[in-house]
């Protein structure tokens, strides 16, 4: 009975690794954790001395926090859409026809249609909204998640397959595109980024730069596939994949010569829309301050974030952690 017993347990191991095994090593549901850590953080760099003091005596909370809204995305109801907007289901010209506005958007195609494709820009206005309101309010604890989460959505923006109902590929060859693209070229390659993009800039119009930043994320998606098809001639499926350990799991992933390969096939890309998302987060925030008049932030910079608000957060995360079902969609369809 104890060598049967042993046997059945032996057969469940191998069971559950064989499975862990075959999982695609990432599947990140948005730039991936490391990356949206490391705009987050590079943007702090962006501001100007009236700020820069706060957010960089709170630098390790902002970078910890850009990752809150991928962790209640598959936990809370209307979340999921607000990473995405697959703006190429409107047509062969969808920036053309699509209104700007929520509202004209919404009389022209209905809620419950953009909620299905996805509503990021107009999201990214409401969290600038937001954060101005924090800023005028002299609430340091909202001004902080609110800027880590702001430039959450904003990095979302700047990465190419979030704008495309083509998120996770256009064949079943192309399928883990989507966590290639944007977390295990940015884990390997990231290192040799240049992420100083300046000080940051004053943006007139941040709807309509939500906007830009889709379109121009948007006209990337074409190159990322023909570059990726290009590849698929010259590796064969035991040069495409490898397995790696992560924790105490081993994972299938990408080879690093095939992801060395897709890196310079895409000639910089990657690091150019990091870039555009560190240069971008830095523009909201110093915006959102200009426009809630500039106020002193100088009283804030030692300040610690209150208890009350901490004991928030975490009640917050244990919300996300039992919610059993995802209510976003998957990038493994």
């Amino acid at each position: 009975m104890k060598k049967l017993r042993s046997l059945f347990f032996l057969i469940i191991r191998t069971i559950v690794f064989l499975f862990v095994l075959l999982q695609p090593g990432t599947n990140g549901f948005s730039f991936g954790f490391f990356a949206h850590r490391k705009i987050n953080r590079m943007a702090v760099f962006t501001l100007p001395p009236e700020m820069i003091g706060l957010y960089k005596h709170h630098i390790e909370f902002l970078s910890e926090r850009s990752v809150d809204p991928d962790k209640r995305a598959h936990a809370v109801a209307g979340e999921a859409p607000r990473h995405y907007i697959d703006i190429d289901h409107f047509g062969d010209s969808p920036f053309d026809i699509m209104p700007r506005k929520w509202q004209d958007a919404v009389e022209l195609f209905t809620e419950d249609t953009l909620m299905k494709y996805g509503v990021l820009p107009w999201h990214i206005d409401v969290m600038m909204q937001r954060l101005t309101r924090a800023f005028i309010q002299n609430d340091m604890d909202r001004i902080l998640l609110l800027s880590a989460h702001l430039g959450h959505y904003i990095a979302d923006a700047c990465t190419p397959l979030h704008n495309t109902k083509f998120y996770n590929g256009r064949t079943p060859a192309q399928r883990g595109i989507h966590a290639f693209w944007e977390t295990r070229l940015v884990e390997l390659y990231s290192h040799t980024y240049n992420f100083f993009t300046g000080r940051a800039e004053y943006i007139h119009d941040p709807l309509e730069r939500a906007w830009e930043l889709v379109e121009i994320s948007h006209l990337k998606v074409d190159t990322i596939y023909m570059v990726f098809d290009s590849l698929l001639i010259h590796f064969p499926a035991d040069r495409m994949y490898a397995h790696e350990m992560r924790g105490q799991a081993t994972h299938r992933v990408y080879s690093r010569s095939f992801s060395a390969a897709f890196h310079d096939g895409l000639n910089g890309m990657v690091e150019r829309q990091m870039q555009l998302a560190v240069r971008s987060v830095g523009d909201y925030w110093f915006t959102a301050w200009v426009n809630a008049g500039q106020p002193d932030l100088t009283l804030m910079e030692q300040q610690n974030i209150s208890n009350r608000f901490l004991r928030w957060l975490r009640k917050e995360e244990r919300t996300w952690a039992d919610e059993m079902e995802a209510s976003g969609r998957s990038y493994d369809q």
